[in-house]
């Protein structure tokens, strides 16, 4: 699935025009020291967090231009040079999120028209393509979210900071449906949704942190005796 994402983004641009320089933060890691082809692959020490993982990968490279993005998906023809042109065209754009054939589509948002400004139920935090400027104003992303909730908790600093994401709807990609998750057991699958939930809610729904560390002293003691 990785190396599917991979050659599929690296055939997606003409490469002298775009050039990728593709990192991988591998969560596998009894797959160490292996590299994927055309990657920098890296295994992080720790335990997985996806924001923690994304903020590696920022940390690792230093291109004006960053797409943050799952593994389980398939890239198609001129899909950054879509995202780069509507930057071009509106300097205010700083995060993008490109048009997925399975989400989007599914949804009934239309293709092939001008991009249009959109927050939840149009952001898909499972690609999106940033300038690296934006970090600047939200800082890095919090990695008290472990993976579910990371893309409400971005999306809540945009509008925090009134700062603009458009869906390009000329730059297409699908999303295979989160087979990330569909190998883990209920009690990693309940850590990385259920936890992140109630971190998220006593953060943006201004949940009393009395609550917030009782319904987390909660939730471990289920997990404990899981």
């Amino acid at each position: 699935m990785t190396e599917q994402t991979i050659a599929t983004v690296l055939a997606s641009e003409n490469p002298a025009k775009i050039k990728f320089d593709v990192l991988v933060i591998e969560s596998e890691k009894s797959l160490f020291p292996f590299q994927f082809n055309n990657t920098r692959t890296v295994y992080p020490e720790g335990k997985f967090g996806f924001n923690k993982y994304l903020n590696i990968g920022l940390k690792s490279t230093n291109n004006k231009f960053v797409c943050l993005c799952n593994n389980d998906l398939i890239f198609y023809q001129n899909w950054a040079s879509e995202i780069l042109a509507a930057m071009e065209g509106d300097n205010t754009i700083l995060s993008a999120t490109p048009y997925c054939r399975n989400y989007h589509q599914s949804i009934g948002y239309t293709a092939y028209t001008t991009p249009a400004e959109g927050y939840f139920g149009v952001f898909t935090g499972w690609c999106f393509f940033v300038k690296r400027t934006i970090f600047d104003t939200i800082g890095k992303l919090d990695e008290k979210l472990l993976f579910w909730y990371c893309d409400n908790d971005y999306l809540q600093l945009l509008l925090q900071y009134k700062i603009k994401n458009v869906l390009v709807p000329t730059s297409f990609i699908r999303h295979l449906g989160s087979e990330s998750l569909k190998g883990a057991d209920q009690k990693l699958y309940d850590k990385l949704t259920l936890l992140p939930q109630l971190y998220y809610n006593y953060k943006w729904h201004h949940r009393s942190i009395l609550r917030y560390k009782a319904e987390k002293l909660i939730f471990t003691l289920k997990q404990a005796f899981q």
